[in-house]
């Protein structure tokens, strides 16, 4: 990774990225990522034709952006409807390039996807659920001002050992109460 990252931005993905993406998400079978990212649930390798049939649901979509950093596609941030009609949006985040961890470009994109959420959605809430082995994501959360909501206790079996499913949430006027935070580190 370049130590001094010039430019992070967060945007729709489109057809050149299509590539890029399945190399980061399915091309391995085992890949790095996937020991995170709620390891927990299958991870399916896909061939660059099978994942190419569905680039529909990637490209050009409200729910599912691409992270870029000078210039490289290195993750996505996505959002998914909990209960639409209650507005209650759970949101993600992949980096899915190792290179990447652990130096805040996870924190810096999220910021950027609440801020994005916040601006285009009637939301009253923001929130994420992770892993209690997820320590890097609980962190974000934390350091995005999100507050635990929830612990479901050793509801998460992964390699024999059972961890909790953590829940975090940030409320609207606790965003905007923070400041415009979202240029710090971009």
């Amino acid at each position: 990774m370049n130590e001094q990252v010039q430019t992070l931005k967060i945007r729709p993905l489109c057809d050149k990225d299509m590539l890029r993406l399945w190399e980061l998400k399915n091309k391995e079978e085992a890949p790095e990522w996937k020991k995170w990212d709620a390891p927990y649930f299958e991870h399916h390798q896909v061939s660059l034709e099978a994942f190419l049939e569905k680039q529909d649901q990637y490209i050009d979509q409200e729910d599912y952006w691409g992270i870029e950093v000078d210039g490289e596609l290195i993750g996505t941030v996505s959002y998914y409807w909990e209960h639409e009609p209650s507005g209650w949006l759970e949101m993600g985040i992949g980096i899915y390039d190792p290179g990447y961890w652990s130096g805040g470009i996870g924190t810096r994109a999220l910021r950027l996807w609440i801020s994005h959420l916040f601006e285009t959605l009637p939301l009253v809430r923001v929130g994420f659920t992770t892993w209690s082995g997820n320590h890097r994501m609980m962190r974000v959360g934390e350091k995005l001002g999100m507050t635990l909501e929830g612990r479901m206790r050793k509801c998460r079996l992964y390699q024999g050992v059972y961890y909790d499913s953590i829940r975090m949430g940030l409320l609207r006027e606790e965003w905007e109460a923070a400041g415009d935070i979202t240029q710090q580190g971009t």
